[in-house]
């Protein structure tokens, strides 16, 4: 645990200050899943005390409930009365090839569009699962992501480190950052309670890292506009990621939406994205061009398989960088069972998440920007060893907040929040709300 942190703090610049955890036990697992969660909240608490003690001269005491760290990394809303949609596709998972096996991500409805491109049209699990098993692994790999879909073969560590584009991970740092273009730092104006008070952050970040950034960055007064695509929807986790933001839709193929994208850009101080490493580019707001439109921002963005190699502008998600790197076979081994088995939860997502919002918040006041990729955030996972063996005490209904947020789904209660800072409280004042739902503007 102790290891993980110190790794994470020197990745951020942070001093090598111990941080209590309470509660025992861990989510079972191959690896230290619990440490990591607590480990990367820690390390985001962490930087709001450097902050905090930067504007106020006092450094606030931290402390990270590794049993809730362990809930909030699964799902933070608990809903009364109403239910969340299903997370996954149904035909999205794992499927047996004639040589191994392979994960589809059909989440979205083009993805779905190019798995079946290649393997026909394909009903339910079990015609995916057919024409699956006639399929090399790797060649089927290669055709969805050929057809613009996402797949991902299972691996062992030991072949991710050979493998050209494991080795280009191996070689990035955990966060990469950058000087940026030096402005004349703005005046706080932030409280102890509030300390992102008067920060604009533009989201243009989508499941799940990057949400979970943005959350926290709002749990701390920051003002949080997301914007989507026109089409755009991910059901089963806009309850639990949308909180305390507002959710606008522009089309960045419009010359209008591009106008109001770019006068939001110039007044924004952090821009977070998840777009694919040329995606941004294409769409002609590459660094350069971010820069010349807002000088002094504020940009941490992520991707699946990082920053150079010849998979940096792969399509990735947490669950196929868990079977590329070696992680679900692990899991296998570890549990004895004879088909992939990934981490308890999406641990890479929401672990990379913090790790970008400490990045944000330590940028405040100089500028610059930060790179992180699910990819490293597994090598930081894996390289921590395994996990222990003691279960975490079962959720009971006093781990809820006893405050009702009005959903448009309907009521719902939040965990209480896994990390204390000392006089400022996590807390969001805009309930999870639908994509879409507001306009594209500043407060």
């Amino acid at each position: 645990m102790t290891d993980l942190l110190t790794s994470i703090q020197a990745a951020l610049g942070l001093p090598h200050t111990p941080i209590p955890f309470t509660s025992k036990g861990a989510l079972p697992s191959a690896f230290a899943v619990t440490d990591l969660a607590s480990a990367s909240i820690a390390a985001a608490g962490q930087a709001v005390s450097e902050l905090l003690h930067q504007h106020t001269g006092r450094l606030p005491g931290l402390e990270v409930d590794r049993r809730l760290a362990s809930f909030w990394f699964a799902t933070s809303i608990r809903p009364v009365g109403w239910s969340v949609p299903p997370l996954w596709d149904p035909v999205a998972g794992d499927y047996p090839t004639s040589d191994g096996w392979i994960r589809l991500h059909t989440n979205a409805p083009h993805h779905r569009a190019a798995a079946e491109k290649v393997l026909g049209a394909c009903a339910d699990r079990a015609a995916v699962a057919s024409k699956v098993a006639q399929w090399a692994k790797t060649d089927l790999e290669q055709a969805v992501v050929e057809a613009g879909g996402c797949a991902a073969e299972m691996r062992s560590w030991a072949q991710w480190q050979t493998h050209p584009q494991g080795q280009a991970v191996n070689s990035e740092p955990l966060i990469q950052f950058s000087a940026g273009n030096p402005e004349p730092p703005r005046s706080w104006q932030g409280s102890v309670a509030q300390p992102l008070a008067g920060i604009k952050v533009l989201d243009l970040t989508r499941v799940l890292a990057g949400p979970v950034a943005s959350r926290f960055l709002a749990g701390l007064g920051a003002d949080v506009l997301r914007i989507d695509p026109p089409t755009w929807n991910e059901p089963g986790v806009v309850p639990e990621v949308t909180l305390g933001k507002r959710c606008a839709r522009l089309d960045l193929h419009d010359k209008a939406d591009r106008i109001l994208f770019e006068s939001l850009l110039k007044d924004a101080d952090i821009l977070l994205h998840g777009y694919r490493a040329d995606a941004l580019e294409r769409l002609g707001y590459g660094v350069a061009e971010r820069q010349a439109l807002a000088p002094g921002l504020i940009d941490v963005c992520l991707n699946a398989y990082g920053w150079s190699g010849p998979w940096q502008n792969r399509r990735g998600f947490d669950s196929l960088v868990q079977m590329s790197s070696g992680i679900a076979e692990a899991g296998m081994q570890w549990k004895k069972a004879d088909k992939p088995t990934p981490l308890p939860v999406q641990a890479l997502d929401h672990a990379t998440g913090y790790l970008m919002a400490a990045a944000a918040i330590t940028l405040l006041g100089r500028g610059g920007s930060a790179r992180l990729s699910l990819a490293r955030t597994a090598k930081l996972l894996i390289e921590q060893g395994a996990g222990t063996s003691e279960p975490l005490r079962a959720e009971d209904e006093n781990d809820q907040d006893l405050l009702v947020e009005q959903t448009p789904w309907g009521p719902a209660h939040r965990l209480h929040v896994p990390l204390k800072i000392t006089g400022t409280p996590l807390q969001w004042a805009i309930p999870a709300s639908e994509l879409g739902s507001h306009r594209a503007q500043w407060w």
